[in-house]
């Protein structure tokens, strides 16, 4: 029986991610939150740009998970998780009154 050190663990890296194509006007740094309560009251919560995307393109847009896959170049099922994400995230803030704080995602260069 061979035993292996443990150091063999971390010489495995993830895959590098995908380019997601996202479009429409995001501006990162962009707050939505309650009227009248300044921000640093407020509970925050990150919207990533990708997460924003897929959002728009399905439940905006009305298209259906892999269809809004193909237009960023992801599959359905890294759509459908970004979508959940998002809808979580708005719902969160909605019911407790946090502000949705929009973010760029890694590595994205923003105008």
């Amino acid at each position: 029986m061979t035993i292996r050190p443990l150091n063999f663990l971390y010489t495995m890296s993830p895959r590098p991610r995908k380019k997601r194509c996202c479009e429409g006007g995001f501006l990162a740094g962009q707050v939505f939150k309650p009227n009248g309560i300044p921000l640093r009251q407020l509970k925050q919560i990150q919207l990533q740009h990708d997460e924003l995307e897929a959002l728009r393109l399905c439940d905006l847009e009305g298209l259906f998970q892999e269809q809004a896959g193909e237009k960023m170049g992801i599959s359905r099922g890294t759509v459908q998780r970004l979508v959940t994400s998002a809808r979580r995230k708005t719902a969160e803030a909605l019911v407790s009154g946090a502000a949705l704080v929009f973010v760029a995602n890694e590595n994205e260069d923003m105008p």
